[in-house]
């Protein structure tokens, strides 16, 4: 989405949320009790990751994103067509507008008017301290699930890894390209390169809650990666275990469409893991961000 200008020299890349569509569940279930307002801060809101699945072994015989996932290269660029109406969505979203502009303001607001303000500031900067402590963890090629514009795709590039990003957003997948990574504009849930064979998965800024399913999310990533492979997972700080029909607004009006979105603390992560296959090997906090390392 929007116009592709020349790559400048690598630097800091916006990380968008990973919001989605449509995605067919049942109704949300309660939600934390820290108030109707306020949730601390937001990981981030990604993609519609609608689940559209394929054989999950490749992209067909003329498909050229058959071909083992390529070596990062400073303004390579895979990419893969989204449906129509996806596309639409995402030209509509004030999201979209927040990720070219690089700042907010922008909440995620449930049905029952609660509120959680995303850090559209810190996705538009570079790896923080937090982040370093993810990037330290990942070993062989990284998958990024939801990688939004790029930060953390294009610093495992810069630190010598295989690294490619998937995302829904086409506007995220540019900026991720411009800041020197390589991504995918496609769904997790659509065939991608390299399944089975990924070192290292990554679902952070919230990921966790692409579709409103992280138990379907976690299977998924299963398949993605190696046998003794790594899921670094961001979590919640709250204990908490929701699934919510929410929108995008930005503060003046913009609103984007309802989709899915799930939240998920250290607990509720551990039991819908174990049962897609994952065990914890790790858990650790550092800048008010709490992550688990799974392995399988």
């Amino acid at each position: 989405m929007g116009p592709r200008p020349r790559r400048p020299r690598p630097g800091p890349a916006a990380r968008r949320p990973d919001v989605g569509g449509p995605h067919r569940r049942g109704p949300a279930a309660a939600a934390d009790r820290r108030g109707p307002h306020r949730a601390g801060p937001a990981g981030a809101v990604r993609r519609g990751h609608a689940r559209r699945r394929g054989t999950g072994r490749g992209l067909g015989p003329a498909d050229p994103l058959r071909r083992p996932a390529p070596r990062p290269v400073r303004g390579g660029r895979v990419t893969a067509q989204l449906t129509a109406p996806a596309t639409r969505t995402w030209q509509a979203d004030p999201y979209v507008d927040a990720l070219r502009a690089g700042q907010g303001p922008l909440f995620l607001r449930r049905r029952d008017g609660w509120l959680l303000p995303l850090d559209v500031e810190r996705w538009c900067a570079g790896p923080d301290a937090a982040d370093d402590t993810v990037l330290a963890r990942c070993t062989g090629p990284v998958l990024d699930i939801g990688c939004g514009p790029g930060r953390l795709v294009a610093a495992l590039a810069g630190l010598g890894h295989t690294a490619l990003g998937v995302d829904v957003t086409p506007e995220a997948v540019d900026r991720t390209v411009r800041a020197g990574g390589s991504a995918l504009c496609r769904s997790v849930f659509d065939p991608l390169p390299r399944e089975g064979g990924w070192a290292t998965v990554l679902l952070v800024d919230g990921n966790i809650g692409i579709g409103g399913d992280p138990a379907a999310l976690l299977r998924r990533a299963a398949e993605l990666t190696a046998p003794g492979g790594s899921l670094l997972v961001e979590v919640a700080a709250a204990d908490v275990d929701e699934r919510v029909e929410v929108h995008v607004e930005d503060g003046a009006g913009g609103r984007g469409a309802a989709f899915w979105w799930a939240r998920l603390g250290a607990r509720a992560l551990d039991a819908k893991a174990e049962a897609a296959g994952w065990t914890r090997c790790d858990s650790w906090q550092t800048a008010g961000r709490h992550f688990s390392h799974l392995t399988r």
